[in-house]
């Protein structure tokens, strides 16, 4: 567990310097604008491939917190469509951004909270809690830093792309869930 904590601390540090822009400043003073995103990068990937190294090693003998009922997991795959659908929404244009600023941040949210509420597990809590908890502050910062919705509609072509675009992410993810995760949605 001591190395998924390692992984959330350096994923999650480099990403809350991103969103205080006196800590982004001061970041992009030591490291130089052009190595701004590189570093950013650099750190993020680090972090999360501790995290995924310290949560395959979690202790499977400690009792879960929690045990979700059994159709919470009816819910799951609508929930996780919704949630990687609003990934490619944050980074092109739809109409989606009209209804919400963080098309992103909001399917983070829906992914962890998802997983949090069906995994009840002590590494699962610090995962999911995390994601949860720091895509959550995300919104509030960027708002208060007067993030704002988009108002001009675009082409419905666009938003059949994005959710084309996430619903092959999300089968993708779904068949290769069991070499990603260890946990096997479907029997292929």
């Amino acid at each position: 567990m001591d190395v998924l904590i390692l992984g959330l601390v350096v994923f999650f540090s480099v990403h809350v310097i991103s969103t205080v822009p006196s800590l982004k400043s001061a970041f992009t003073k030591v490291v130089g604008a052009k190595g701004y995103k590189p570093v950013f990068a650099l750190i993020s990937l680090v972090g999360f491939v501790l995290i995924i190294i310290g949560y395959g090693d979690k202790p499977l003998l400690l009792a879960p917190e929690w045990v979700a009922p059994s159709w919470a997991r009816h819910l799951m795959m609508p929930a996780l469509l919704l949630a990687i659908i609003l990934q490619p929404a944050a980074h092109m244009p739809t109409n989606i951004k009209r209804f919400t600023r963080h098309p992103m941040l909001w399917g983070v949210s829906i992914w962890a909270g998802m997983h949090l509420w069906l995994n009840g597990d002590h590494a699962s809590i610090l995962l999911f809690g995390s994601f949860l908890a720091y895509s959550l502050w995300a919104m509030f910062s960027a708002n208060a830093r007067g993030a704002k919705k988009q108002t001009k509609k675009v082409p419905l072509k666009k938003d059949i792309a994005v959710i084309m675009a996430g619903t092959t992410a999300f089968v993708v993810i779904v068949v290769c869930h069991k070499w990603i995760a260890g946990v096997p949605l479907v029997n292929i």
